[in-house]
């Protein structure tokens, strides 16, 4: 496996890939990896030829100066693990190799609508961070496919509406959320959450589930289904930023007939935000 931190490294590999004519599959991530990760990398594995993950802490994408400097860097961890999983190279540039004149003098893409909602309406910005770096990801590393988990759904739906606008030459792939045996969904920033945090933490989990069953038994009233599951999390002890019955294909409100639905929440546990999601088909009898 190489280890890359450079641009022209980078492109020096992908130019000796495209002669050799691979295909050639890249994962995002800004490290810290885990069992979630992973099973991306595996299924880009089966993909393509040849595998990129890249791991960036991208200062565009935090809303909080705190947040970014507690970010866990663990990049030889991440590499041996990585290598375990036949990645082929890892690209680890550093701030200034990706934004060379400063972040703030950087070029930003921005998707509107799916930008200002939810994840978007609590933290400003957020998602012109991700579109910009993903995108000069996908310049940088010209992916024939690119693989993004599902527990970050507004994301995923984001990336897969700018490459369709911007005509990018990429095949997105979703992963789906790998989970704790407790319903908790994997990620970085669970190693936040204490010890006894950590035993209230199912509870978003768990209180997706409960609303996606009282759908699926044929209740409409979303906004009361929401309010409702929101004081449910505040007395399992968490402190929900919001809880959400979305159309899964634009996170739009449902409207009569729509079946294909995706729930969405974000609530604080300690100094840890935590955010899933839970898909569901409605019973055809009930469209």
């Amino acid at each position: 496996m190489d280890i890359v931190h450079h641009v022209e490294d980078l492109r020096g590999a992908r130019r000796a890939w495209q002669l050799e004519g691979c295909t050639v599959a890249l994962v995002p991530t800004m490290g810290n990896l885990h069992e979630g990760h992973l099973s991306l990398v595996r299924h880009a594995r089966t993909l393509v030829d040849r595998v990129v993950v890249s791991i960036f802490v991208n200062p565009l994408q935090f809303d909080r100066a705190e947040d970014l400097a507690a970010y866990p860097r663990t990049l030889a961890e991440d590499c041996r693990r990585l290598a375990n999983e036949a990645t082929d190279l890892v690209f680890a540039p550093s701030e200034g190799e990706l934004y060379p004149d400063g972040r703030e003098q950087v070029t930003r893409v921005t998707v509107p609508v799916l930008s200002d909602l939810l994840e978007g309406t609590h933290r400003p910005g957020h998602f012109a961070g991700v579109a910009t770096v993903v995108c000069k990801l996908f310049n940088l590393v010209q992916p024939d496919v690119a693989v993004f988990g599902e527990k970050d759904f507004q994301q995923l739906l984001l990336i897969r509406r700018m490459v369709g606008d911007l005509d990018m030459p990429v095949r997105i792939e979703g992963v789906a959320t790998v989970r704790e045996a407790d319903g908790l969904a994997m990620s970085s920033r669970n190693a936040y959450l204490s010890a006894g945090e950590r035993m209230f933490a199912p509870a978003i989990y768990q209180t997706l589930s409960e609303l996606a069953a009282r759908l699926k038994a044929g209740e409409r009233d979303y906004s009361a289904l929401e309010r409702e599951a929101e004081k449910v999390l505040e007395k399992r002890g968490l402190r929900s930023d919001y809880v959400a019955v979305r159309r899964r294909q634009d996170l739009l409100l449902p409207q009569p007939g729509d079946a294909r639905l995706v729930i969405l929440a974000a609530a604080w546990l300690g100094r840890a935000r935590l955010i899933d999601n839970l898909c569901l088909d409605l019973p055809s009898s009930m469209e």
